[in-house]
């Protein structure tokens, strides 16, 4: 049967976190074929990051398993609107259990921005449950440090305009969503900005990893220099793209099946 260029969204599965909240899941492809897991970035989703973009579609054309996660705050998932409900640690520990709960591993990981981010821990911090990894758009120089969260909340509160450019950007990036939370959105802001997240190069993981980054994107050099220090890491630019429109990008999708596609060939 061909695959629709926009696969169907399933159902979500639901897991539970350590603290009880409940993460949105969904599965695509043959049980038994190798399993990627992909998790998106700020403000996103699974179907916006993955689904829309015709990465499902390739991964299962492909012959994978792909097992999509919303994370926390995102998507089909609970949303909090507490600042320390949004460690890296948390987000970490949110994949593990989905993976421990799906039983399946090794796995390859595919994520963006905040999902590379979340994925580079993931790798470092459970070695033997991933075999490789397409890490896009990182190091992204924490973003989110760079919010106005007053002037976020007092849109979210009472209306009142944005001034700041970094900070309208992420809302009218979170407005894109018509899933998004913006108070949950804000949270995740707060307790993630300033966080230990950033990718340590004096751990690096050392599977194989691809990093990948637009040319637009202002994180450029910064990503070249993060793919030369990983022991097995290799570097995809994405032609005249920025950090928003990446995930998008044909050239993008095709490097990063075929890097994953090697794991199984």
């Amino acid at each position: 049967m061909p695959i629709p260029l926009i696969p169907e969204m399933p159902e979500p599965q639901y897991v539970m976190s350590r603290e009880g909240f409940r993460l949105a899941t969904y599965t695509w492809g043959d049980e038994d074929a190798p399993v990627v897991i992909c998790v998106h970035g700020f403000a996103s989703s699974c179907r916006d990051n993955w689904v829309n973009t015709g990465w499902v579609r390739e991964m299962l054309r492909r012959g994978f398993r792909v097992l999509g996660v919303d994370q926390r705050g995102h998507g089909a998932s609970e949303k909090p609107h507490e600042p320390d409900d949004y460690t890296m640690g948390a987000l970490v520990s949110d994949i593990e259990l989905i993976l421990d709960t799906y039983m399946v591993d090794p796995v390859s990981y595919l994520g963006y921005s905040l999902g590379a981010r979340v994925g580079w821990h993931v790798a470092s911090e459970l070695p033997l449950r991933v075999e490789r990894a397409v890490l896009g758009g990182i190091p992204d120089g924490r973003p989110l440090g760079r919010l106005d969260i007053a002037q976020a909340r007092a849109y979210v509160d009472r209306g009142e305009e944005v001034t700041d450019p970094v900070t309208r950007n992420y809302v009218t990036l979170a407005e894109r969503v018509d899933t998004n939370d913006l108070q949950a959105l804000i949270a995740l802001a707060g307790g993630m900005r300033f966080g230990d997240e950033d990718p340590d190069l004096g751990n690096p993981p050392r599977q194989p990893i691809l990093v990948a980054t637009g040319s637009e994107d202002k994180i450029l050099a910064q990503s070249r220099e993060v793919a030369a220090g990983l022991p097995s890491g290799r570097f995809v630019e994405i032609p005249g793209r920025h950090h928003f429109n990446a995930p998008g990008a044909r050239e993008f999708r095709t490097a990063g099946v075929d890097f994953l596609a090697e794991g199984i060939e």
